[in-house]
């Protein structure tokens, strides 16, 4: 090894979120199309990019907050702020997924605290984000703790996923909680 290799410092990827495009339809596909990926999800893996490019058109393109996670400007998951209806939008249901490639290396931490920041200032409404992650999802759990969600509580059959009734893990993010 010479002195210059030596002195090196890793590359630290950039983790930006920016809105979907009909073009990220591939890159979509690494996580949408992962059993892995979407076994907590309630939909079923894509097995056609149509179907995918579809669903980007229609659900994610108009989706009031719908972004891509890209790590050095690539996609690789994707997370969504949903505000609910009428007087209860002072909340907003958050959800996260990233390809398997680049599970445990911090990225969906991170991209969490970016959307918790960029919502809070973009819905000034906004006082609550909340999200859920299946019981059985330990390392979803921990990485809305390791983003500031305070975990509040088992909710028994709270959703239907893939036909069977799970009991979900309650956290939230309040916008008075340090970003």
């Amino acid at each position: 090894m010479d002195q210059d290799q030596k002195h090196q410092i890793p590359k630290t990827p950039t983790i930006t979120l920016r809105k979907f495009m009909p073009s990220d339809v591939d890159a979509f596909m690494s996580w949408a199309a992962d059993p892995q990926v979407t076994r907590f999800q309630r939909r079923h893996p894509y097995t056609d990019p149509t179907e995918a490019l579809a669903y980007i058109t229609t659900k994610i393109l108009p989706h009031p907050w719908y972004h891509a996670i890209c790590v050095d400007n690539t996609p690789v998951g994707s997370i969504s702020v949903k505000p609910a209806p009428g007087e209860d939008r002072h909340r907003a249901s958050i959800g996260y997924r990233i390809a398997y490639d680049y599970w445990g290396k911090g990225i969906a931490t991170e991209a969490l605290k970016l959307t918790v920041k960029s919502v809070f200032e973009e819905l000034g409404y906004l006082e609550r984000l909340e999200a859920i992650a299946d019981v059985d999802n330990p390392a979803s759990q921990r990485v809305l703790e390791k983003a500031g969600f305070k975990k509040e509580g088992v909710l028994r059959k709270y959703v239907k996923l893939k036909g069977e009734s799970k009991d979900m893990v309650m956290f939230s993010f309040l916008s008075s909680d340090a970003v």
